[in-house]
């Protein structure tokens, strides 16, 4: 449909250009023959004086015609960068998306439950001393095997993330993200086949229990400008506060919720959605990823006691911990 739709205009705008090159060559052209004209032997004294009067109008006619092939050259190459834009595979209506999450970010969303609180996240304070791992926690008795809001609680982060990136390489987007690490606020970068660079940025918010704020939205828009980005998707399998969602259609970041989500993966085939099924539902996805690590996270408990958590297999290099499901979801 979005082809359809802007191939007419292509089609009148390349028309309207071809003046430029017919009259720039006829000029180009004349210009030539009128220089070669001038420089012919010609014995008769009149007829040599009006060859040599052609020379300025050969240089004019020369030097118009490389203005018009110029104006020609240069019309031709604006108008398929703006149609490559126009032909860009849409974004669907539902399936708004925006960039990933920073270390700290993905710290609040990595758990399949209630975000660490930011400052946990961004800089976690020296957990007190920990015994070595306790006998890890039970995997679900078996995936689930059909779509509902109980899948997108039940996975961590990083199959979230996997999850919104197969819907858009659905959709026709070539997609490329960043596993772990620091992503300077994009998780996915949207690709077209028309154009160079990317074409939009997403990020993932895996939290429950908590809604979005204008706070993070217009985070996301700055990470946008950063990047001369003018479409951004912000995806989250929680909600948006009414502010974040206003700043986000006044900005033009399409904000994409859980149940939005959910309906979008509805709307596919039975075969899509066994494929996102699959991919959302892969390895451990129940058991956390470490965001700056990359590696599965697992169950700890502190030698003062308290409820166990996540934490970080490479501690005490590493002290990313997050709070686990139940004890997140009571909070």
């Amino acid at each position: 449909m979005a082809n359809r739709r802007f191939q007419p205009n292509r089609s009148r705008k390349k028309r309207s250009s071809q003046p430029f090159l017919e009259k720039g060559v006829s000029a180009l052209v004349l210009g030539i023959l009128m220089w070669i004209a001038s420089l012919l032997p010609i014995s008769n004294p009149l007829l040599k004086m009006v060859a040599q009067a052609l020379r300025t109008p050969a240089l004019f006619a020369i030097g118009v015609g490389a203005l018009l092939l110029t104006t020609h050259v240069l019309l031709q190459w604006w108008l398929k960068q703006r149609n490559a834009d126009n032909s860009q595979p849409r974004l669907e209506p539902t399936l708004a998306a925006e960039p990933v999450h920073t270390s700290s970010t993905a710290g609040a969303t990595v758990a399949p439950s209630a975000p660490v609180p930011p400052q946990a996240a961004a800089k976690p304070a020296s957990p007190p001393p920990m015994q070595p791992p306790t006998p890890q926690a039970a995997p679900p008795a078996q995936p689930p095997s059909e779509w509902s809001k109980d899948v997108l609680a039940a996975i961590e982060w990083r199959r979230f993330e996997a999850l919104v990136e197969k819907l858009f390489a659905q959709a026709g987007f070539e997609t490329r993200s960043q596993s772990h690490g620091a992503d300077g606020g994009v998780d996915i970068w949207l690709h077209s086949k028309n154009a160079e660079g990317p074409v939009a940025v997403v990020q993932c918010k895996h939290w429950q229990g908590k809604a979005v704020g204008v706070r993070e939205v217009r985070e996301f828009l700055g990470v946008m400008a950063s990047h001369n980005l003018k479409r951004g998707i912000y995806a989250t399998s929680s909600t948006f506060t009414a502010d974040a969602l206003a700043f986000a259609k006044d900005n033009g970041i399409s904000a994409q919720d859980g149940n939005g989500l959910l309906r979008t993966i509805q709307s596919r085939t039975p075969e899509q959605q066994a494929e996102l099924l699959k991919v959302a539902t892969e390895g451990e996805y129940w058991r956390p990823t470490c965001a700056s690590c990359g590696v599965k996270m697992v169950q700890r408990q502190r030698k003062s006691g308290g409820n166990p958590f996540w934490g970080c297999q490479n501690y005490p290099r590493c002290r990313s911990n997050l709070p686990m499901k139940n004890q997140a979801q009571s909070e």
